[in-house]
């Protein structure tokens, strides 16, 4: 595993004094934007009614792998819910399964999923079948369990709605028939946009972007102008007049249907069904006892509103353009359906070492079980915590976990001392637990970087690993199985197995480099023979670490704990370094030194670094 930097000097640092005014700062999280919003929502819903419920609310289509961009629409709405939980005020946070909308294309990557479900695309995800395998009775269940399966595992409670279940009940009869008699009031609303742009503007991309880190602003950008298939979907024009329901054909089962006409005082509607080979059916239902269709996206949205009562409801950027769902659905509401438009702040998108906005209709997109194979929960949690929600930001698959586990660890030690401020601690508490308990951690922490050099040059040897690993926790810890290193120890070999490129592999060397250890200089000779004379007086982590760093310095003459050092000790630090990767790895680059001479052991240490 390879790793430019070596190991870290263990040796106090100064402080360093914060530079303001010198150049452009990265971005820092708002203290507590979970609490500010929180605040926000309990002033809007008990000024309207001090006594209900707030409700906080999410909508997740699954028409494929929920993947971690879709996350964001659930751990927002799921963290302020929260914090008002955390404060005894009472709050349900809703699911609604869009699992009544339309199939619109086979996702590509699927596994048991070929061609032949084209002949699906129209359906309700729910008349759709599952893929090969599943135990599932169609395509909405399938993927809605697996998302399911994973928020529980994040800690995450909700009411989850089908609105399947909710259409073909009949539970929206009468806000359907309601849109059909204020149909005109409607278009007329819909008709001050239809000639507008309805993509997000400039403007509202870079918002999409603020706090982006690096190369990924580009691709933040791009993300939100790219839509998704709800915020443009079409809202019920037609040459006929319009009518903002579309129903699912009998004939055909998809809603390739085009409404002629409908009658308020039957509620009888009569369409025409396109066929996959272009035939035409004409067909009627009356909407106060056939319910087989739905109403289009962009009144279908603030009818929920209504319906449920939603406080709180985070969208994309796609969501709030003009002409889009969210601004359309705050004029239809209240004229419309007696309700109210939710604080609905907009979320940036989510990327994936340096892929652009997820869309769950592309296969190859990683899902919240994806994430939670190679991090904790908690660490998961935190990425969504960290961030305000008009952040863009970045979970790691690459080598780059490392450090995002670095600071995680790092966060956990800070939050244990006064040097603490109350953001800390709130996001923290937040990340590793909610107000109805906290998630499993892993008992022993061990730096995740260190559990995958472990892994990456044993092979994952259970009783290796488990002496290696004592010696980096010291004596304070006895270590008698390595399930107190899980589930840390399993997500850094998952990533190990799975995601280490092959060419970043440890490959320890079976033979000393004699070539090498000949032409030797005498000072690199002498550096090697105080290492080989000193590896067993401190076996280990912190003891190695020292030892490494400090052979250059008493060589010049320091002392090993002296933090000023000049430019030339600090190059044959970094000399000895690269001189240690080529006699025991064969390579300029590797695990970090004292981790590498912990798991191969003094005597093979001795073997490949002795010359002849």
């Amino acid at each position: 595993m390879n790793d430019t930097t070596g190991p870290a000097d263990p040796t106090p640092q100064p402080a360093r004094r914060a530079r303001r005014g010198r150049g452009k700062e990265k971005p820092q999280p708002e203290v507590d934007w979970v609490a500010r919003m929180a605040d926000e929502v309990i002033e809007a819903a008990h000024g309207r009614d001090p006594e209900r419920t707030i409700v906080c609310a999410s909508g997740l289509s699954p028409s494929g792998p929920i993947h971690l961009g879709n996350l964001r629409e659930v751990m927002t709405p799921h963290l302020v819910a929260d914090e008002i939980a955390r404060r005894g005020v009472p709050v349900e946070h809703v699911i609604s399964w869009d699992d009544y909308d339309r199939f619109r294309k086979v996702p590509f990557g699927v596994e048991g999923v070929d061609e032949s479900w084209n002949a699906h695309i129209g359906k309700p995800l729910t008349s759709v079948p599952a893929p090969r395998g599943s135990e599932y009775p169609n395509w909405a269940e399938h993927f809605k369990a697996a998302m399911a399966e994973s928020l529980e595992r994040m800690g995450v409670r909700f009411r989850g709605i089908s609105q399947t279940q909710q259409y073909t009940s009949g539970a929206y009869r009468e806000q359907v028939l309601h849109a059909m008699s204020k149909r005109d009031e409607i278009d007329a609303v819909l008709a001050q946009y239809r000639t507008k742009q309805t993509e997000p503007d400039a403007a509202q991309a870079a918002a999409a972007a603020e706090g982006s880190e690096g190369a990924h602003d580009a691709e933040a950008i791009q993300a939100a102008a790219e839509g998704s298939g709800a915020a443009s979907e079409e809202d019920g024009g037609g040459a006929s007049g319009y009518f903002p329901y579309r129903p699912y054909s009998k004939a055909f089962g998809t809603d390739a249907t085009r409404v002629l006409s409908y009658d308020d005082d039957t509620t009888e509607l009569v369409y025409v069904a396109v066929g996959p080979n272009g035939e035409e059916v004409t067909e009627s239902m009356h909407l106060d006892r056939d319910f087989h269709g739905k109403l289009v996206w962009k009144v279908d949205w603030p009818m929920r509103w209504a319906y449920e009562g939603v406080d709180f409801e985070p969208s994309g950027v796609d969501h709030s353009s003009p002409g889009s769902s969210f601004q359309v659905g705050g004029q239809i509401v209240g004229p419309i359906f007696s309700g109210h438009q939710p604080i609905g702040p907009m979320y940036a998108f989510v990327g994936i070492a340096g892929m652009a906005k997820m869309s769950s209709s592309k296969g190859g997109v990683p899902t919240p079980a994806d994430a939670m194979r190679i991090m904790e929960p908690p660490v998961l949690r935190w990425l969504y915590t960290r961030r305000r929600p008009n952040q863009s930001f970045s979970v790691a698959f690459d080598a780059e976990i490392q450090r995002l586990y670095d600071e995680w660890d790092a966060l956990g030690r800070k939050v244990q001392t006064p040097a603490a401020q109350p953001g800390d601690h709130a996001m923290y508490a937040r990340a590793i637990g909610t107000a109805h308990g906290e998630l499993q951690r892993t008992p022993v922490k061990v730096p995740y970087r260190a559990l995958a050099s472990v892994v990456d040059i044993t092979g994952g040897e259970e009783a290796q690993t488990l002496r290696i690993v004592q010696g980096m926790v010291g004596d304070d810890v006895e270590l008698t199985s390595l399930d107190q290193l899980r589930p840390r120890l399993d997500c850094a070999r998952t990533w190990v197995l799975t995601q280490m490129p092959a060419e970043d592999r440890t490959q320890v060397r079976t033979e000393p480099d004699t070539e090498l250890l000949a032409s030797l200089e005498p000072q690199q000779r002498e550096a090697l023979e105080m290492l080989s004379a000193r590896l067993t007086d401190d076996w280990s982590l912190e003891g190695l670490t020292t030892l490494v760093y400090g052979i250059p310095k008493m060589q010049a003459g320091f002392d090993v704990g002296e933090k000023k050092l000049p430019p030339e000790v600090k190059a044959a630090q970094r000399g000895l370094f690269a001189l240690l990767y080529r006699l025991l790895v064969g390579s300029d680059t590797g695990p970090r030194i004292p981790t590498l001479l912990l798991c191969l052991g003094a005597e093979r240490v001795r073997s490949l670094i002795t010359p002849a």
